[in-house]
């Protein structure tokens, strides 16, 4: 801060105390944004280095931080030392009771899914009481020839083919003749 310090022209005081004079002078219920503070230190003080706009914000957040102003709703204010703490949106935090001294908090459960024990014996997945094997049957394979391939010929000039029948062509002829 001491180089900051020397960045400013001898008749101007420290940063810190130009901005709570520009909020003690502006006197906003509400408090003052960042821009009426700066114009405030222009109109009042000239003469002003460089880089005042990016001093005026370390300065602004480092005050914020400190507990010296106030953040709320994009103004700055003093600290009142008898008002409340403001809070956010949403709910409060629970209040943490604390543990008594000598106790220690046991490490939490790691995520996820514990890893499998490289000793444990191996369990078969399911009793073998049942004797069927699990999921589908294998198809059987169709036999090359013999009494069983003329058997499924047969079998299969009797029963319809698959998909949709082809359409019946009619000639020219019978429709003529069906319209007399």
């Amino acid at each position: 801060m001491a180089t900051e310090e020397v960045n400013n022209p001898p008749s101007l005081p420290s940063y810190p105390q130009l901005i709570i004079n520009a909020i003690e002078a502006l006197n906003d219920k509400n408090g003052s944004n960042k821009t009426s503070i700066s114009k405030y230190i222009e109109s009042k003080y000239g003469d002003l280095p460089a880089g005042h706009s990016t001093l005026l914000s370390h300065h602004l957040n480092i005050m914020k931080e400190s507990g010296e102003l106030v953040f709320w709703k994009n103004n700055y204010m003093k600290a009142d030392p008898n008002a409340p703490p403001r809070r956010g949106r949403g709910r409060p935090p629970k209040p943490k009771v604390p543990l008594p001294p000598g106790m220690v908090l046991s490490s939490a459960r790691p995520r996820g899914r514990p890893p499998k024990d490289p000793n444990a014996p191996l369990r078969s997945p399911k009793p073998s009481g049942s004797g069927k094997p699990r999921g589908r049957p294998r198809k059987m394979a169709r036999p090359e020839g013999g009494i069983a391939a003329s058997s499924t010929t047969m079998m299969s000039a009797s029963v319809r083919p698959r998909g949709r029948p082809p359409k019946v062509k009619t000639s020219a002829f019978t429709e003529v003749s069906v319209g007399h």
